[in-house]
């Protein structure tokens, strides 16, 4: 176990951080209001107003902010969104659907594969891209598009564009009338973002800062993010963090669903109360159904002796307390990486991976 009292964060950062994610994540706030004015700027004509259902195309990254959409906007949306991760686009998918092809880097093979079947199958069509193939097809074809300029990512890993790629599709699905963001709403979010950084940042000491906290208790365990509802898509958002950056594997798990199954897998192995460590997420916006189960799974976490830690969210939102996981997920994910010794951009098997798949 690390030593909380000798490790210095700020010689780790030296050290480690390489590409200055670091900066990246300290340019949320940055990203999301840069994204946001752009997006102001993409228009959709009327053809796009009978859309009956929503299909996000999208790999990692460039998947998370459908998982947002479709947690925090629930009760708004008024047509389902659903995500492909796949090369081709579910059957149903015609002249009636909204096909969002997004690919931070424009160059996704399955995204362009997606995006290339859709525009087969009738859909109306439209992309969230910084460019590349999938940029400049979307423009040539005349597609409304959020083609956007990266001014904020210091590190160039399209993983911590998480503004752009995440609120980028919330405020593309804005222009396009399926979503209400207000002026209010979207200042609360930046509100949020500034305080959040006020305690989560690295000049923050250690026992003020709850995400350099949960990092030294998550050393050398498997976290497992235990939210409900609206959080359920920012938990997503985390665990890919902490699995990239961390290089630490990670779970998500959703109330009310785990009280039907997985509390009876607590028991065994046995080694659960040395691996495991249960991140719940608390919110005062749950149903209360839902914040009373959240109680009890914590009193039957503590009969089978596994570790739990309690994160309530304080912005005033569904939409805000979504941005402010998403935060605390991305700063717990960095500092865990400096905790795990790790370089938090390089992904090397990631790398392997695609370089083996294109031989």
């Amino acid at each position: 176990m690390t030593d909380t009292k000798k490790f210095d964060f700020n010689q780790a950062i030296e050290e480690l951080d390489k590409s200055n994610m670091i900066g990246s994540i300290e340019q949320f706030g940055d990203q999301v209001q840069d994204v946001w004015e752009q997006a102001q700027k993409v228009h959709f004509d009327d053809s796009y107003k009978n859309v009956n259902k929503v299909v996000v195309a999208g790999m990692g990254g460039s998947a998370l902010g459908a998982h947002v959409i479709k947690s925090v906007f629930k009760n708004q949306l008024k047509v389902p969104v659903e995500i492909c991760n796949d090369y081709t686009l579910p059957n149903y998918v015609d002249e009636k659907t909204l096909v969002i092809a997004s690919s931070y880097s424009g160059t996704t093979e399955e995204t362009i594969s997606a995006f290339e079947d859709g525009i087969k199958k009738g859909a109306k069509i439209t992309g969230i891209t910084s460019g590349g193939k999938l940029g400049s097809i979307l423009k040539e074809k005349g597609y409304p598009t959020l083609v956007f300029e990266v001014n904020y990512n210091p590190s160039n890993q399209p993983r911590m564009a998480l503004g752009y790629s995440v609120f980028g599709q919330i405020a593309l699905l804005s222009q396009a009338g399926l979503l209400s963001i207000s002026e209010e709403d979207y200042q609360q979010v930046l509100e949020t973002i500034a305080q959040s950084q006020m305690t989560l940042s690295r000049h923050v000491d250690l026992e003020n800062n709850p995400a350099k906290l949960l990092a030294f208790n998550v050393v050398d365990r498997v976290p497992v993010i235990t939210t409900a509802e609206h959080l359920t898509g920012s938990a997503h958002v985390m665990a890919n963090q902490i699995n990239e950056n961390s290089k630490n594997y990670s779970e998500i798990r959703v109330i009310p669903e785990i009280n039907h199954h997985l509390m009876e897998g607590l028991q065994f192995p046995k080694s659960n109360t040395s691996n495991l460590l249960f991140f719940n997420v608390l919110s005062d916006l749950y149903l209360p159904k839902n914040q009373k189960r959240i109680t009890i799974t914590e009193q039957i976490m503590e009969k089978n002796d596994i570790v739990h830690i309690n994160h309530k969210l304080e912005a005033p939102t569904k939409l805000t307390q979504a941005l402010e996981l998403i935060l605390f997920g991305s700063y717990t994910g960095f500092y865990l990486s400096m905790l795990n010794n790790q370089n938090p951009s390089p992904i090397p098997w990631v790398d392997l991976f695609k370089e083996q798949l294109k031989k």
